[in-house]
């Protein structure tokens, strides 16, 4: 499992270097041909990752419920993010796979439900939410690396 977490943790350091070299308005530009735009997109996968790993375990979620409605599968930016929500976004970043390190260590992880994502792939265990997860960040890097290049 440390594996896993490692290129998770691998593919935020990508998303944080992405975040750090834009300004907030080149976060919340949607380039044409885009639904989303680089902050929506970050956010998300945090969102994600937090869905798929803690709720779908019956646990606590270090996101709101909130942010869920903002970012989860299925929505666009309906406004611009304000510089307070990338910023608590940026902290959740890497405070979120801590926590899920953290957690793994110490054996939370107990009663995964079973989960069909979108895809097709059913999700059965915590291990494999994990490793769906990573698959599902790279795709959220590859638009954030189209993106970058049009803001």
């Amino acid at each position: 499992m440390n594996q896993t977490l490692n290129v998770n943790t691998t593919s935020r350091n990508m998303i944080s270097k992405i975040l750090e070299s834009h300004t907030l308005e080149q976060l919340n530009k949607i380039p044409d041909g885009f639904r989303n735009n680089l902050i929506w997109n970050i956010a998300h996968v945090v969102v994600t990752q937090q869905l798929l790993v803690y709720k779908i375990s019956g646990l606590p979620m270090m996101v709101s419920d909130e942010m869920i409605e903002k970012y989860k599968k299925g929505t666009k930016p309906e406004q611009d993010a304000t510089q307070a929500e990338v910023d608590k976004i940026k902290s959740l970043l890497f405070s979120t796979i801590e926590k899920t390190k953290e957690d793994f260590s110490n054996g939370i992880f107990k009663n995964y439900q079973e989960y069909p994502t979108s895809t097709g792939f059913v999700l059965t265990s915590v291990e494999g939410a994990m490793n769906f997860n990573n698959y599902h960040e790279g795709l959220h890097v590859g638009v954030l690396m189209s993106i970058r290049k049009l803001v």
